[in-house]
């Protein structure tokens, strides 16, 4: 019988994983978001690494963190053994029993299109339970966390919905509104996440007096929504995520002639050797939803 490798007992896999998630991107902060924890979480389970191990497995520096010599030599190792554990997993789940779809998305995506689609979506998984997770980063899918991904690109999965720039108002603001210098005497309403969108569309257009930087900045896009159907101001919208506001007239499309293309909404998948059966019919069922 071959001999196998010694295994430490007992393994600290939530520390290995934190560590491992930190060391791949350079940021205590973007493995936090791949794994949904906090920053302070991720940074408590390497120190208990790192006290396990008895060696230093980051230099923290203001800039932010490098590894050291130790965890370099260990990062490949953990990776290749990670990425093992969650194609295991994936194969596993592929059994036919009641099972979980975790689903990440981009937060506003998450909000304004995917969430009217779960109802149906569940309805073509009836054997799974879907959980949707929003993480401001696309997390990357051969580690395994989530299932199936939704956010904007200009390259990868299948497209889902396309997408555009377009000034939104509500009906009473529209009203006033005939060409793109009428801007310059509205409030205009601004997504931290896209804040370059506005200096995006008056340059593709060449409006000329209207601030692209000025009026209300908003940290979530489902809030700068709200505020645009209160009449607030006017909204640089993304047609993928307001299409139901649109029709239902809600929000009006200022200058439907003058739309400027933006990164469609592509379905993120994992590497063909993990799909299983059930994550392959929710991907599907997500593209017909």
């Amino acid at each position: 019988m071959p001999l196998t490798p010694p295994r430490p007992a007992p393994v600290p896999l939530t520390a290995l994983r934190a560590f491992e998630a930190a060391a791949r991107h350079g940021s205590f902060q973007r493995a936090a978001d791949e794994l949904g924890v906090s920053a302070g979480a991720v940074a408590q389970q390497i120190k208990k690494l790192e006290d396990w191990t008895g060696g230093t497995l980051f230099q923290r520096k203001a800039q932010g963190v490098r590894l050291t010599e130790q965890g370099a030599r260990a990062l490949p190792l953990l990776s290749q053994g990670f990425d093992l554990l969650g194609t295991a997993a994936r194969t596993l789940r592929g059994v036919p029993s009641r099972a979980q779809i975790r689903i990440a998305a981009l937060p506003a995506v998450a909000q304004l299109w995917l969430s009217p689609r779960l109802t149906a979506l569940g309805r073509a998984l009836l054997d799974a339970d879907i959980s949707l997770h929003a993480l401001d980063t696309c997390p990357d899918p051969a580690r395994g966390v989530y299932d199936l991904g939704v956010y904007p690109g200009d390259a990868g999965g299948p497209v889902l919905a396309s997408n555009s720039l377009i000034p939104v108002a509500s009906p009473d603001l529209a009203s006033g509104i005939r060409q793109p210098k009428n801007l310059a005497q509205m409030p205009l309403i601004h997504d931290t996440a896209w804040r370059h969108d506005w200096q995006r569309w008056l340059g593709a257009h060449a409006v000329t007096g209207v601030g692209a930087d000025r009026g209300a900045m908003h940290s979530l896009y489902s809030i700068a929504v709200e505020r645009c159907m209160a009449g607030d101001g006017v909204l640089i919208g993304h047609s993928a995520l307001l299409a139901h506001h649109i029709g239902d007239g809600r929000l009006v499309n200022l200058f439907p002639d003058l739309a400027v293309p933006a990164a469609p909404l592509r379905l993120v998948l994992p590497p063909q050797a993990g799909l299983s059966p059930l994550v392959a019919r929710a991907a599907e069922a997500l593209a017909n939803a």
